[in-house]
């Protein structure tokens, strides 16, 4: 099914190095026609027009937490070795909690992919089947990361290594912590290992852990030295970087693992200034850049015809204003900033980047108690980067800011929009819903990209189904 689709135009910037030198009863947002803007094309790249939709799953199981995937979706792969080869997915369940409340949540179960469908409602759709049930995987490894929580994982199959599943592990507010590992996909013996920090110590952990990407392996060699498991994260706010983030790294030395502590070598390939460093949301950041911007997973896809792309998915702020505070009571159009920060930072910008007024600034009355960054819009959007422009990164003859995406493609279109309406207060409505789009997962034998509605079906998520092209 088409999906609509956009060119983004390649911002030109200095040269240097940043780092290492269906149914629903709520309204869906309306997607507004867009101005192609076409850049250069790259003879390899995988364009948005290849992309098609295939329609969507149930996943199982009930609402009980920890096990239970009910306010979960924080991570997910695809195992190719899975039902007999047919492949399944690896995700994870209800979030931990903090201050006591659900300290063991986070867990991970494996389930089926049944042949998506395309629905108007969830009635319609096949439901997924439990292969392993939900366990705890990560043993003592994270300890008291429990704070909204935000991990990827990502099977691999390595000769000489056998299958193992990569994680990293953060939270919102995070002091320092080792930040990743790995563990067994029997998930009842995880037999977990690490945790290791990645990259150079100046490097903030908020650009580390939000989603894990496998790295093509031919790729790999020519550019990273092997490593070939992408790292990353965007956290709202752009303490993360102005942008995603991705960095490759491999926990292996000649087969063997690093004790736990370790601080494993990294190469950047994608990594835009901090906020905390550089204020201005359009300096050194990705191109449409607002300070809400979710991206939650991301694939590294390859086609059997020879195109490619590093693809992000996300919950995309396109607000003609964003700011830091409450959903304003009055109208989707209206700034509610928190006003004991206005001294402290700019906590509400335009979509040109500049602050916004003085009578932005006065907040609001009424509103409910879910602070943090909101905008006049949100969308589900997937964005693509040209992997030739990262190549130039890693050989550190571009630098980490400077590769923008050539293309974006909205698929609202075929969200469900939390047809049971609820969390509205946290989750907001309408155009203003934000937290739409949990992890991605792909697979590249089968090149279908599967991406997670969260507050889908109840307070669980569906599983959407891309094909990436031929």
């Amino acid at each position: 099914m088409p999906i609509r689709a956009r060119h983004v135009a390649v911002a030109v910037l200095s040269v240097g190095c940043l780092v290492g030198c269906g149914g629903s009863q709520e309204e869906p947002p309306s997607a507004s026609d867009t101005t192609s803007t076409t850049t250069p094309t790259s003879t390899g790249r995988l364009e948005p027009s290849s992309v098609s939709y295939l329609g969507a799953f149930r996943l199982p199981g009930g609402e009980d937490r920890p096990a239970s995937f009910a306010y979960g979706g924080s991570a997910m792969t695809f195992n190719p070795d899975g039902a007999g080869g047919a492949g399944s997915l690896f995700i994870s369940g209800h979030d931990r909690l903090a201050y006591g409340e659900l300290p063991n949540g986070s867990q991970v179960a494996e389930v089926t992919i049944p042949t998506p469908v395309v629905a108007n409602g969830l009635s319609g759709l096949p439901r997924a089947d439990f292969i392993q049930g939900f366990h705890e995987v990560a043993g003592n490894l994270f300890q008291g990361l429990d704070e909204i929580p935000r991990l990827g994982m990502l099977y691999l199959n390595q000769s000489g290594v056998g299958p193992r599943i990569h994680l990293n592990w953060g939270q919102h507010l995070q002091d320092p912590h080792a930040t990743h590992a790995l563990f067994s996909p029997t998930l009842d013996r995880p037999a977990p290992q690490g945790p290791w920090w990645v990259g150079p110590a100046s490097l903030s952990v908020y650009s580390l852990t939000g989603y894990l990407i496998e790295l093509p392996a031919a790729w790999a060699s020519a550019n990273t030295s092997d490593r070939m498991i992408g790292t990353g994260r965007f956290r709202d706010g752009g303490w993360s970087g102005k942008g995603p983030a991705l960095l490759a790294y491999t926990p292996y030395s000649n087969g063997s693992l690093p004790a736990a502590g370790a601080r494993l070598p990294a190469t950047t390939l994608l990594l835009y200034a901090s906020s905390e460093d550089d204020a201005a949301p359009t300096h050194h950041s990705m191109s449409g850049y607002q300070h809400p911007d979710e991206w939650e997973g991301g694939a590294w896809v390859t086609t059997a015809s020879g195109h490619s792309a590093l693809v992000f998915v996300g919950t995309k702020s396109e607000g003609t204003k964003y700011w830091y505070g409450w959903q304003h009571p009055g109208g989707t159009n209206l700034p509610c900033v928190e006003t004991e920060l206005v001294s402290q930072f700019t906590t509400c910008w335009t979509e040109e980047g500049t602050p916004c007024g003085p009578a932005d600034l006065t907040g609001c009355s009424g509103h409910n108690d879910y602070r943090g960054w909101w905008t006049t819009r949100f969308a589900a959007q997937m964005v693509f980067y040209d992997p030739a422009d990262l190549a130039r990164v890693a050989a550190g003859t571009t630098a980490s800011y400077e590769p923008q995406p050539y293309a974006s493609l909205d698929f609202d279109q075929h969200l469900f929009h939390n047809p049971s309406g609820v969390e509205r207060d946290m989750l907001g409505q309408g155009v203003q819903r934000r937290y739409r789009i949990g992890e991605s997962a792909y697979d590249r034998r089968g090149n279908r990209l599967y991406v997670l509605e969260l507050f889908a079906d109840g307070t669980k998520p569906v599983v959407h189904v891309f094909s990436m092209g031929a």
